[in-house]
């Protein structure tokens, strides 16, 4: 049996629902889970929906077909094969444990995704990649030859089809251009709780200031720096005691978790970029569960 997942995105009116729900039901289609969202400030709609498909219609068929209900109600829709793994391309500097934390996940299944690539600007990580038999590129990046560098990380992401970029506190600044051309496709965790504390050393800003709670903060990357869609974000309490160094060791375990949390949304297409902010569904039965439970 096919399963597939809906996204829609149209503006806020009557008759949305029904229109779909009918036109999956004439196709000999079952809803397995359902999310929608009026956003009242724009207007907008915003809706995912997990189905089977009893009879052999492809997902080719079932997205034609769908044409003519979506330009009666001015939508912007896909149509997602379920069982599909999205290529991602990893990006990463000298902190390792996002990306650790990624191929373990990759690995056990947690993170149904298809890693083609770890791309870094240093060799700290070579060897650990290709003993998972991921193709790793070393790409130096220096003020001098930037331009160049991107356009080699650009040529590996169209070789080898990724979909999505994942920075894995990968700790350079993207271009305007590459945000521009990878729009809605580039993740980012910022070891802070945004839209506090940015910068390089944003856990010794927090230590200055005497918090209470340090986090993390995964956004969609935007021309503007670390001002991007927020998809995810968590917290970790300190207390006066810490170090600087203790909210950076604590920080690792909440940055890496909550990479995690955007990752999963955006493969499962559950995350929606809506003006300055995102639209995140909870996520669908079994979603979270894993080839290597236990």
């Amino acid at each position: 049996m096919n399963k597939f997942a809906l996204t829609v995105e149209c503006k806020s009116q009557p008759g949305v629902v029904a229109a779909i729900a009918t036109y999956l039901a004439h196709n000999a289609c079952n809803i397995t889970d359902s999310a929608q969202y009026d956003d009242l400030e724009n207007g907008g709609f915003f809706m995912r929906i997990s189905f089977t498909c009893a009879t052999e219609m492809k997902m080719e068929g079932l997205s034609k077909g769908f044409d003519q209900v979506a330009q009666a109600h001015q939508m912007k829709f896909a149509f997602h094969d379920e069982t599909k793994k999205m290529k991602v391309a990893i990006f990463v500097s000298r902190f390792g444990h996002c990306l650790n934390d990624i191929l373990y996940r990759w690995r056990i299944g947690a993170l149904p995704i298809d890693i083609v690539a770890v791309i870094s600007n240093h060799d700290d990580y070579q060897e650990l990649v290709q003993s998972r038999n991921i193709p790793f590129h070393l790409i130096k990046v220096t003020k001098e030859n930037k331009a160049e560098a991107e356009s080699a990380q650009l040529a590996i992401i169209e070789e080898t089809g990724a979909e999505l970029i994942v920075l894995a506190r990968y700790m350079q600044v993207l271009s305007d251009q590459m945000c521009q051309r990878m729009s809605g496709r580039i993740i980012n965790i910022h070891h802070s709780f945004l839209p506090s504390f940015k910068g390089a050393n944003p856990y010794k800003q927090a230590y200055a200031r005497g918090v209470k709670l340090i986090g993390a903060t995964s956004h969609y990357v935007t021309s503007d720096l670390d001002e991007g869609p927020i998809i995810e974000q968590d917290i970790a309490r300190v207390t006066h005691a810490q170090s600087p160094n203790d909210y950076v060791a604590l920080g690792r375990d909440v940055e890496s978790q909550v990479l995690a949390r955007a990752i999963h949304a955006h493969i499962h297409h559950r995350a929606f970029i809506s003006g300055n902010k995102t639209i995140v569904f909870p996520a669908s039965p079994d979603s979270y569960a894993s080839e290597r439970m236990g």
